[in-house]
């Protein structure tokens, strides 16, 4: 069964905590909700200036920016990101996502289904 939806239909979540994450908002656009069988799709919006943690997992991402200027940090590099760039997250690679623009920064990440149940 398809299943067609607006981004801004879906709500989002505030994931702040003023410290290790500022100014970050998460919307789950698709997973087991949904009857995604494997992944979720999840849009993260980031206000200037905000980031994500410092963090890792035990599972691979994908990411595909929508909108706005931002880097990806990881321990071996920093990598700039901008509309229509893709990136992938390895399992246990230290990471974290940074708005270095003066728009919002939107970002899709793809992750297995497991992590939003």
């Amino acid at each position: 069964m398809a299943l067609v939806r607006k981004t801004n239909e879906v709500p989002a979540v505030d994931l702040s905590d003023g410290q290790t994450v500022v100014g970050a908002t998460k919307q789950l656009l698709l997973g087991p909700a949904e009857g995604a069988p494997t992944f979720a799709v999840r849009l993260f919006t980031l206000t200037p200036g905000g980031h994500t943690p410092q963090h890792s997992h035990p599972f691979e991402h994908g990411v595909v920016v929508l909108a706005g200027q931002g880097e990806l940090v990881t321990p071996e590099a920093v990598h700039p990101l901008a509309p229509s760039t893709a990136a992938y997250v390895a399992p246990a690679e230290k990471h974290q996502f940074r708005n270095t623009g003066s728009e919002p920064f939107r970002f899709l990440c793809v992750v297995p289904r497991h992590v939003e149940e």
